[in-house]
């Protein structure tokens, strides 16, 4: 083991995030009361034009009024880009009139680490000067060519980020890739071609302690192509996906879910390793397999998966 070591950001349980238009204020108590884990507010993309000063302020009224937080609930806000002239007033406004309920911000089209620094000196300096005790988290979307060439970079931006998140969509767009069904596989191509992207940026997190979750699937008609989605991500190691739709809420939360019996196994590694290692032993043999090390590392992964599932 290296001794270069990047403690994990706060951790947070993430199986699932819905996203809410800050426009359709009559959806917040709706995701708040759902068995969702996580919920971001969105003023970007979901919000027309015309309707970002008032989804902004649908926002900050819906973080005040509810309890997100006594009903289970991580809640974040999608701002807008750094490239737009509503992401400042989106940063100032939330943060001063509505900080003290939220969790994180959402940076979409991360492209470069100076885009992060430039949220968190904002954040800070708000913080600062409003008396906000409770530190706020950043999240992003690495969607472009750019935010994934830069990922690793970006990884290490601020000690507030905690999560980076696979943007399909706009990444096909900036790959100029042959589709047009958010997050489903091009039959063209002789396997899934987001697994590079995918595993690229999970790679990084993991690098660096942060906590990497998949983007949306956007036809939620499709429960089975969902799943498979998610299979694919839960495989690589991404914590959890997200929800366009209150369908596939249940989907992330039942694939990002280490099964039972996956969760007693885990418990008997633990068991079976504690005992070689009273007698001297280094590894030892359960149900006829090797496990050493490595396996309890991987066991120790799901038991506090599943301890984060119970304790919510």
């Amino acid at each position: 083991m290296s001794h270069t070591r990047y403690a994990p950001a706060r951790q947070r349980l993430q199986r699932s995030e819905l996203a809410v238009p800050g426009s359709n204020p009559a959806l917040f108590a709706k995701a708040a009361a759902s068995d969702v884990d996580y919920v971001f507010l969105d003023l970007e993309d979901a919000v027309a034009p015309g309707d970002k000063e008032q989804a902004r302020r649908n926002v900050i009224e819906g973080l005040r009024d509810i309890d997100w937080r006594g009903l289970g609930k991580t809640v974040s806000v999608r701002i807008n880009g750094i490239d737009t002239h509503y992401m400042y007033r989106d940063v100032v406004d939330v943060v001063e009139q509505a900080g003290e309920h939220l969790d994180t911000i959402l940076i979409p089209k991360v492209g470069v680490p100076a885009d992060v620094y430039m949220v968190d000196a904002m954040v800070s300096q708000i913080e600062e000067a409003m008396g906000l005790t409770n530190p706020i988290g950043i999240e992003v979307l690495i969607e472009t060519t750019l935010g994934m060439a830069n990922v690793e970079a970006i990884a290490t931006s601020s000690p507030r980020l905690e999560a980076m998140h696979f943007g399909v969509a706009d990444y096909a767009a900036s790959c100029r890739a042959r589709t047009t069904n958010i997050g489903g596989l091009n039959p063209d191509y002789p396997g899934d071609q987001w697994h590079e992207g995918l595993s690229r940026m999970l790679v990084a997190c993991r690098a660096y302690g942060i906590r990497p979750i998949d983007g949306p699937f956007g036809d939620f008609n499709d429960p089975d192509g969902y799943m498979d989605g998610a299979r694919r991500a839960a495989a690589l190691g991404y914590e959890g996906k997200w929800a366009i739709h209150p369908a596939q809420i249940g989907l992330a939360n039942d694939v990002f879910s280490p099964p039972a019996d996956e969760v007693d196994r885990a418990h008997r590694i633990l068991a079976a390793l504690a005992e070689a290692a009273g007698e001297g032993r280094g590894a030892a043999q359960l149900e006829g397999r090797m496990i050493d090390a490595a396996s309890a590392r991987m066991a120790e992964n799901v038991v506090a998966q599943a301890a984060a599932i119970q304790n919510k």
